[in-house]
Order: structure tokens, then sequence, then C-alpha cells
């Protein structure tokens, strides 16, 4: 039921005595102009610390242990991210708290639903132990749909059993995105049984693309309290009109801020929080975190204030996060120094107390966590030349095309090139082969299927990184460029790479689980930097390609998708032949 911002009676007695002014403080941050996100002020004042809480606001603090004359700069509550898969950022969680935590983000709420396909409930334990000893609140919520659905084979799975004891975790907070929406709807039984655990552990998290009508009626009463998949505000509206708590979404892959800004704008904003849902390294870097969606939302013309309320207490609300989100008396001291609101650089972060942050610099040591059962998980059969054959079909066949800057895609009918009796990529209409490589368990499962958008004139691009199951997907010109792409990927136990011309020209290993790299931010950077290049040098004409690569078997996503049980029509929920148009 959320989580309970415990205290022993003695510290509740010393930050009583503190706050009351009859014993000193450990830190006072001086003339600050404080973002108050409950009254929706901003004033000047001082803030008395005792230990790791908030114990007053008041120009009449002067003392303490500690004092930080802040001159007049801006401070509020640490940020929030409402929904994040660690993994998506392919670093792991302490590389990835050394890259949020100078942005100002001092929660996130990490659904680990990608290590938890390919490793089952050691995938969870993973997650609670490698971020235990963090200087970051990272709260989890329990992976409801492992496998995402029965047209895929993942590594692991996670049944009601599983769930009932990871939910009695203090830092797991609730369901976790319940992705499969017919289950609910149509009252699967093992779906309910998640549901019913899900409530009685106090809130289960959504994800309702598109759904609408009697459809989200029925999903909503199910418990679902919130969705993070809004992409046009009648979507949005509708949701909230029913209830839902909306994260808006601004991610990597998929942006939605841009079109669902009004909702905030028409004084909706207690009902939002912000969300990045999937970030890449390189705009981790680059453009930040929750901090990135604060400045994008300022430049909108939005009020600083209500676009602080979302990143902080909306979130705190929702999850039920006792004492985070705000900068008040018993309030978490986690607490975000800030030059201006309106490009949000962030200055100095204090983390329960403590200046942890400081011109972009981490101050305290993070130690890694190494776990051996989260190595070599790719089990691969045998693969030769065959295995990529398409027989040719008369008539046009089911292509998935890409949106820009979105994870949805479009089924479109093309007719496809054909040598020899085999369909074979063509260039020049931009219709590529597509290949999903079963990897947990060496079934030899693979599903093959064609995409547009993408624009290679040559070689393949290939990833262990294949939303959800995290099979291997490989989209290429040549098949035996595709082979050796996968073959690549199997040798480094996980990762990313381009080949041409029957050379492995970049890669990017991802060890742990064949998700994160064990190395530092700045090097996955610099090695997706030259995937980038390779990428399009070999005429890809997407930003992000490994990211667009990864969702294309994501079969909860519409309309189109391909997992190694084969193309998947994600509207209807089945298997569905490549060509023709049933």
């Amino acid at each position: 039921m959320g989580y309970t911002y415990q205290k022993t009676k003695e510290q509740l007695r010393h930050n009583i005595e503190v706050a009351h002014g009859r014993k000193s403080g450990s830190l006072l941050l001086r003339d600050a102009n404080m973002v108050n996100v409950f009254s929706g002020e901003i004033y000047q004042t001082n803030i008395l610390i005792d230990g790791n809480t908030v114990v007053g606001c008041s120009e009449l603090y002067e003392n303490a242990d500690e004092i930080l004359f802040l001159g007049g700069k801006y401070v509020i509550p640490g940020l929030i991210d409402s929904h994040v898969h660690i993994e998506s950022s392919m670093i792991s969680p302490a590389e990835f708290a050394r890259a949020v935590l100078p942005r100002g983000t001092t929660t996130i709420v990490w659904d680990p639903h990608e290590i938890a396909n390919v490793l089952g409930k050691k995938g969870i334990d993973y997650a609670l132990k490698s971020t235990e000893r963090l200087p970051i609140n990272i709260y989890l919520t329990a992976s409801s749909c492992v496998p995402a659905t029965e047209l895929e084979n993942a590594g692991g799975r996670l049944e009601s059993a599983d769930l009932e004891d990871i939910l009695t975790h203090d830092r797991v907070l609730g369901l976790a995105e319940l992705m499969n929406y017919p289950g609910v709807i149509y009252t699967d039984d093992k779906i309910l049984e998640k549901l019913i655990q899900g409530r009685k552990q106090g809130f289960i998290d959504g994800h309702a693309p598109g759904l609408t009508g009697f459809d989200l009626n029925a999903y909503m009463a199910g418990g679902i309290c919130s969705d993070h998949e809004c992409s046009s505000l009648s979507e949005a509206m509708e949701k909230l009109r029913a209830g839902m708590h909306i994260m808006i979404r601004e991610g990597s892959a998929a942006k939605n801020l841009s079109e669902l800004i009004p909702i905030i704008r028409s004084g909706h904003q207690q009902w939002v929080s912000f969300a990045t849902d999937d970030r890449h390294p390189l705009d981790l870097k680059t453009e930040g975190h929750i901090d990135h969606i604060l400045r994008r939302t300022i430049k909108m013309g939005f009020s600083p204030i209500r676009a602080i309320q979302c990143a902080t207490i909306n979130a705190a609300r929702y999850f039920r996060l006792e004492g985070h989100g705000a900068i008040a008396p018993g309030y978490r001291a986690d607490i975000v120094i800030l030059n201006d609101l309106h490009d949000f650089m962030v200055d100095k972060v204090v983390k329960d107390g403590k200046v942890i942050c400081e011109n972009s610099e981490i101050l305290v040591d993070i130690a890694d966590y190494q776990d051996p059962y989260a190595l070599n998980t790719v089990k691969v059969a045998r693969i030769d030349d065959s295995n990529f054959i398409i027989p040719a079909e008369n008539g046009q066949a089911k292509v998935i095309e890409l949106i820009p800057d979105q994870i949805v895609t479009k089924k479109k009918m093309m007719t496809p090139k054909i040598a020899e009796s085999k369909v074979v990529s063509d260039t020049e209409n931009d219709i590529l082969k597509l290949a999903v490589v079963e990897r947990h368990r060496a079934s030899g499962n693979i599903g093959l299927g064609l995409t547009t958008g993408f624009g290679l004139r040559d070689g393949a691009l290939a990833s262990s990184v294949g939303h959800d199951s995290h099979n291997i997907i490989t989209v290429g010109v040549h098949d035996a460029d595709m082979k050796l792409a996968v073959e690549t990927i199997i040798k480094m136990q996980g990762g990313c790479v381009a080949v041409q011309k029957g050379e492995v020209i970049a890669s990017l290993p991802l060890p742990i689980a064949g998700l994160m790299s064990d190395r530092p931010l700045q090097e996955v950077i610099d090695q997706l930097a030259q995937l980038h290049q390779a990428a399009k040098e070999l005429g890809c004409q997407v930003a992000n390609p490994f990211i667009t690569l990864a969702f294309l078997s994501l079969p909860p996503i519409p309309e189109l998708k391909l997992t190694d049980l084969g193309l998947v029509d994600a509207v209807q929920f089945k298997i569905t032949p490549l060509f023709g148009n049933e």
C-alpha cells in the first residue's frame, strides 16, 4: 500500500526538537527561493534539515551544524520518474543513478519488465538487490505480464504465486503495467488473479494504447489506475474522465509531451505526472531525464510551478510515497537547487539531507553490483542460411510500417521483391527483411517478416534488446549479413551490432541479461555513436535505429509486430500470415 517513511521514536523526538528550535539541525539552506508544490507559490525562506528529514521552512531558522547560503537560488523537491525501464538505458542500475542524480532525479519507479522477461523472478531479485544501496530512491512495480503475451517466447515467466511473493517487498509499490488488456476485458482467470493481487497492494498501473469506449470501461473495472501510453489529447481526456492518472511520457522512442501538454494547461495537472518509460543513453547524457521534460514544458509556455508539481508531488501522491515529492516538515530531504526556473540547470542535489551532486558531478561513491546469474543468457540453436528464407507467394504481403517517434506501427500492404521464388529485400522500395530469433532456450524458433521505413541500402543491424521477450531481432538487406549479425550477438552474449559485406563494422556488448552494459555511460555512448554512424552509412534513415528495431517485436503495441512465433496482428492479438490481407 505505497511506501511509509518509517522513523524510530528517538528519530521522531529529535526531528520535533530541532523543528521547535530546542536542538540544532544538521543542515540549513539559507536564502532559498522555494517552490511550494502545495500552495503553488514561490517565496524566500530558510529550510532546516535534521538528518534525512526536512523539519521546517522559515526565515526564523538561522543556525545549523552546516549552513549553505543559496543567495536566492531556487529549490524544488527531488524529481520523480513515474515509470521507467532502466534496462532500456543499456546501462546498469548503478550507472543509471550516476546519470540521473546530477539531473535532479531522486526517485524513480522501475518496472523491471525487461530483465524479468529474460530471468523471471531472479530478474526481479536482481533489480531489488542491485538498487538497495544506491543513493537514489528506487521503487519497483511487480511486472504483471511476463511474458507480455502468449504470442512470443520469453526466458522468464511470472505467475500469480511469484507476484504474491514479490508484492510483499517494502520497495515494491504495486502491480506494473498490465499490457494484456484483452485478458482483462475477456476475464482470463490468470489475469483476474493478478488483478486481485494488485488491488490488495493498492494500485495497478495500466498500459492501454488506443483503448476507448466499452473496452476502456471494462479494463478500468478491473482496477487499473493509470496509463502512460496516451498518444493523443482526446485519448488522454477520455481516460482522465474515467478516473485514470495520466503519466505523460517523453522518452527516446515514444514522445507524447507535445500532444498531451494541453491536459495540464486545462487545469487537470493534479492527475498528471511525467514518465520517461525508455530513455536512451545518449539522450540521458545530452538532454537529461525528467529535467529535460521540465525544460520542454516551460519552452511550450507552461507554468514552471505546475510542471514541477507534475514531476514531484503528483507522482508521490499517486504512488502513496509518504514523505516524498515536497519540501515541508516531515518530508524526506531530497532537494534540487536550481539557478533558474527556465533552463532548469541543476546547481546542487541534496539527497537525504546531504549534498551529493554539485555542478553535474557526483560527490559520493556508488558501488556497482554484480550477479553471475545475469550473465551468459543468450542461448540460440544453430542457424544457417536457410533460416532466413521467405518462400514467395502470390499477392501482396503485410509489411510493418514505421511511424517516426512512435512505438506503434502500421500494417501496410505492399508487393515484395521476388528472386528465385524467394522474397528478398527491396532497397528501391524500402522493403527489408526482418527476423526474430529465439535466444533463451535454443528452441530454433525464428519469425520472419518485412518492414518499411529503415531505409537501409546495404548490410544488417541486430540487437538482443527486443521488447518485451528480448529475443534477437535483425533487419537487413542480405541474408548472409543478417546471419552474421545474429552470430555476433551470440558470441558477445548480448548486444547490438552493425554488419556490412560479411564484416562487423560496429558493436556494443550488453552482457547483463543481454540488455545492459557493465561499462560507464560515456563508453556506452561512444559505442552507440559508432553503431549509429555505421547504420547511417548503411543508409538508415531512422534517428535511433536500435531503439526502433527493439520495439518491432512488441505485440501488445498496435498494429503489426514480429515475434519468434511469426507475424502478429497486434490489434486482434493473433498470429497472422505474411501474405494476404486476412
